[in-house]
């Protein structure tokens, strides 16, 4: 059973108090008893979106389903699987390809969330069509990436396997009746996955959309589902303390408490084996509580420092692996000054079950004390709004009108309100809007390469130690889908660098899976995402600067950009 210590300092009595609120308020029982006025008093999004608390009893039942498909995969001659889909669709499927070895026999997993035309291409580079089994994975059966990636892949299927046999190639896992649904029997998928409408895509991971590709590469459903099971029974106890049973209740109410304290940077540091767990608990977190100008910011893969650059903003999270070396600063260090500090241990990588249920349940209890609806995401819908009129300015001008850059220099062009003669002048001035409570959200519309991570860590450390302040990395589009919610809808408090780049190459998105013609490909609709995501930031007040990469190598071009303001 997944052990947490919390060390609270200044902090206890608060976090005390409302544990003794929550239990006269009976949350825990009326939250399983499916009562929406735990968060909100209307029922608008809550009272649909509350399968995930009975999810690892449900898929107990759909175990024997999932191994007969996979008997049926291998049987067929698949050696590999390719998911198609973006956040909660593609996230929890991440951590199963990153976390568990394939069992021998299985399938090796691909999870394709990106619309970079180099990174589709890489990635696809890798597999055989014809042993290559593809998951199209989207709850609404709407996501524009997911189907424009689901478009791409099947031309490539229908020219390669031929219009007969490439729908043997696809399943799909949607909702039940979704526009996803008509398309699979249109293109004859080899299989429809229907989900439960009452779960969120966030809350999804112990569903079919994370346990189908669990299955398809060998992890044993049943101990990572007992592991969830027990997790749910001690999530049920109803009075709370600090040293209660139900660890996922305390944990909750001592994020809000902490977030209404001030300190809404919870800042994770993760053992190796189980690192992508970071990328899923950012989405579930940040989507989950930024909105109603407050917010939970969960800092991800930022480099261990002194803590002496740590502001007052800040709770530190460890999750470690018994037998792991620990991967987080001198915590000893970090109490003494004041840090609250959360200790969360596993002794089994399978306990990732236990997890994924511990950080719904409590995530659920932040929500409540913050008095936010954790399950909707209202503020994404203005990216989406933005977006679709980019893109429709494409289809009718052929043209993405980005302004004028106020610097362009050597390969870089830098566009922003700010007045500037160089870019380091643009940078300084942007960061100096930087307040002790600022983050920096680093927006990198860039093909996802190791070398271009490096670079961009370099930099974010570099602006962490000098401003001493919290600072986030995302690739687009699939931040959108994770962090993109609390960006427009938190307090207002971080500052946005987009870093985009000219495409080298384009891939043609087909209009229609059973037509070659396009009218789009995914350069232009990754230039329309970053376009409408700034948009969206400046409808709602954020500050928006961005560097764009026109010349040579975009590793090189980020590791300038760190040079001039070092």
């Amino acid at each position: 059973m997944t052990a947490i210590e919390l060390v609270l300092g200044p902090y206890r009595t608060a976090v005390e108090s409302r544990l003794s609120a929550l239990t006269r308020a009976r949350v825990v029982d009326r939250i399983h008893d499916l009562d929406h006025t735990v968060w909100k008093m209307d029922p608008h999004e809550i009272t649909n979106r509350l399968g995930w608390l009975h999810c690892p009893e449900t898929m107990r039942g759909r175990i024997p389903e999932l191994e007969r498909f996979t008997a049926e995969a291998r049987g067929a001659g698949y050696i590999d699987a390719v998911v198609l889909g973006m956040g909660g669709s593609s996230l929890a499927p991440e951590v199963f390809a990153k976390t568990f070895p394939t069992d021998s026999g299985h399938l090796d997993l691909t999870v394709l969330d990106t619309t970079d035309p180099s990174a589709i291409e890489r990635a696809l580079s890798r597999i055989d069509l014809s042993s290559t089994l593809f998951v199209v994975s989207t709850k609404s059966g709407t996501t524009v990436e997911t189907l424009s990636l689901f478009s791409y892949c099947y031309g490539l299927a229908r020219k390669a396997l031929g219009a007969s046999r490439a729908g043997e190639h696809f399943v799909a896992v949607t909702d039940p009746g979704t526009p996803l649904v008509e398309t699979a029997r249109r293109c004859s998928f080899r299989r429809v996955f229907e989900g439960m409408p009452t779960i969120g895509g966030r809350f999804s991971a112990l569903s079919i959309f994370g346990l189908l590709p669990a299955s398809l590469i060998g992890v044993d459903l049943a101990t990572l589902l007992e592991s969830a099971t027990e997790q749910a029974q001690s999530c049920r106890a109803p009075e709370l303390t600090l040293d209660c049973p139900n660890r996922a209740a305390v944990l909750g109410a001592a994020l809000g408490v902490l977030a209404q304290a001030g300190r809404d940077k919870l800042t994770f540091f993760i053992s190796e084996a189980a690192s992508s767990f970071g990328d899923w608990v950012e989405q579930l977190v940040a989507e989950s509580t930024g909105k109603q100008k407050t917010g939970i910011l969960p800092v991800i893969g930022e480099a261990p420092g002194g803590v002496d650059l740590y502001g007052p903003d800040r709770v530190f999270c460890s999750i470690s692996l018994k037998g792991e070396p620990p991967s987080s600063p001198e915590f000893g260090r970090l109490v003494d000054a004041g840090h609250p500090v959360i200790k969360i241990f596993i002794d089994d990588l399978h306990e990732l079950g236990g997890l994924f249920y511990l950080w719904e349940f409590a995530t659920a209890v932040a929500g409540h004390v913050l008095g936010i609806n954790p399950f909707d995401q209202p503020d994404v819908e203005s990216t989406k709004k933005h977006t679709k009129a980019a893109t429709e300015e494409y289809r009718l001008t052929g043209r993405l009108e980005t302004g004028e850059p106020i610097i362009a220099q050597d390969g870089i062009e830098v566009y922003g309100g700010m007045k500037a003669l160089t870019l380091r002048d643009a940078l300084i001035s942007f960061l100096f809007q930087a307040r002790e409570d600022s983050y920096l959200a680093i927006q990198a519309y860039l093909c996802p390469t190791s070398e271009v991570r490096d670079a961009l860590d370099i930099l974010r450390t570099l602006v962490r130690d000098r401003y001493r302040i919290a600072t986030t990395l995302g690739f687009g589009p699939r931040f959108l889908h994770s962090t993109g919610q609390l960006h427009k809808g938190d307090g207002g408090k971080g500052l946005f660098i987009q870093i985009t780049a000219d495409d080298r190459k384009d891939l043609p998105i087909p209009d229609d899976p059973l037509s070659d013609e396009s009218s789009m490909g995914f350069a232009a609709l990754k230039k329309a995402q970053w376009i409408g995501d700034a948009r969206a930031l400046q409808a709602a007040g954020r500050r928006v600067m961005r560097i764009h990469v026109t010349l040579g190598d975009v590793a090189a071009a980020v590791r300038r950009i760190s040079s001039a303001l070092a």
